[in-house]
């Protein structure tokens, strides 16, 4: 099967991305969903975790390997001019599958390395290492018969991740959504089913992400009449909530680990949403007074603060009113 119709690389480097798509296809990574770059960043990710560039017996032993050195790895072999700070893209989409998989194994997750630790980065698993030696001979069905012998597939293992119970939450107008687990999306809860009916008066939510859906609810032409920004944009808050009647439009960041509207934050939402027609509310949501005690001194001024701990009250960071646009 051919992966790669529109690539302009030289034929030999073609052939070895065809050869580690095959090979990850083969060990149960899901590649229909993937764009044609999406396949040709992985399997040179993974091509270099593995320190292969012609054949796959070259599978480097003790090899680990820090996602800027996996950069200078494929510029150097792949005929790609990658930036050294697309170095996040490595970790969190081209890499990301194959870790989840357990082919790939990530030693930063281990907090007893040191940063100096010559051993953090990534590698292949062993067992995965011996497999790949064995691609184009003879017993490569074999033995990938073995290795898959009693192994759960990533496909699997993503199906079984969509069983894990949910947290169920009703939106204002009655509609109800399932979100993930996780003290995010308890937030998330909170802040829709405690926040808005005390503090928005008859609000819409017209966008919620989740964690594994980052648009699980969308208004779109909601939005769109509004005049909001590009619902494709990278920088949208955790939820967006209108209430007509006032026409404000509450900006919500549920902060568990990182995020709250901070003084560049709320710059570059206000540039975001220079045309809207709606007037805007800023709002940094935490569970508890512990978490907000933790990003108090980064949190902007005329926004609001609401903490889910104690749901009847507000933090006004502001020096001449209450809640509101200003």
């Amino acid at each position: 099967m051919a992966y790669f119709t529109k690539s302009r690389k030289s034929i030999n480097i073609v052939r070895l991305l065809e050869d580690a798509v095959a090979i990850l296809e083969s060990v149960g990574i899901p590649i229909a969903d993937k764009t044609e770059r999406n396949l040709e960043r992985m399997a040179m990710a993974f091509l270099a975790v593995a320190g292969v560039s012609n054949l796959f017996q070259q599978a480097s032993d003790s090899r680990f390997l820090k996602t800027r050195d996996i950069i200078s790895f494929i510029n150097q072999n792949f005929e790609e001019n990658i930036s050294s700070g697309s170095y996040d893209n490595i970790r969190r989409k081209d890499l990301k599958p194959l870790v989840i998989a357990g082919l790939v194994l990530n030693s930063s997750d281990k907090p007893e390395a040191a940063t100096n630790d010559p051993t953090r980065g990534y590698s292949l698993s062993s067992e995965f290492k011996a497999l790949i030696r064995h691609f184009g001979y003879p017993d490569w069905k074999n033995n990938l018969d073995v290795f898959m012998d009693n192994r759960e597939t990533l496909e699997e293992l993503l199906a079984r991740k969509r069983e894990i119970p949910k947290i169920p939450i009703k939106l204002p107008n009655g509609k109800s959504l399932e979100l993930s687990q996780g003290k995010h999306n308890d937030l998330q809860k909170a802040i829709v089913e405690d926040f808005l009916p005390r503090f928005g008066r008859g609000c819409e939510v017209l966008y919620i992400g989740d964690t594994s859906n980052k648009k699980l609810h969308i208004n779109q032409a909601q939005l769109f009449e509004l005049r909001f920004f590009e619902l494709a944009h990278d920088e949208l808050p955790d939820i967006i909530a209108f209430e007509k009647q006032r026409n404000w439009l509450y900006l919500i960041e549920a902060v568990h680990s990182s995020g709250p509207i901070s003084e560049i934050r709320m710059l570059e939402l206000k540039k975001l949403t220079k045309t809207c027609t709606a007037d805007i509310v800023y709002v940094t949501a935490f569970l508890t007074k512990l978490d907000f005690r933790k990003w108090v001194t980064k949190i902007a001024w005329e926004t609001e603060v609401w903490i889910a701990e104690n749901p009847d009250h507000l933090i006004h960071f502001n020096g001449d009113k209450f809640l509101g646009p200003y």
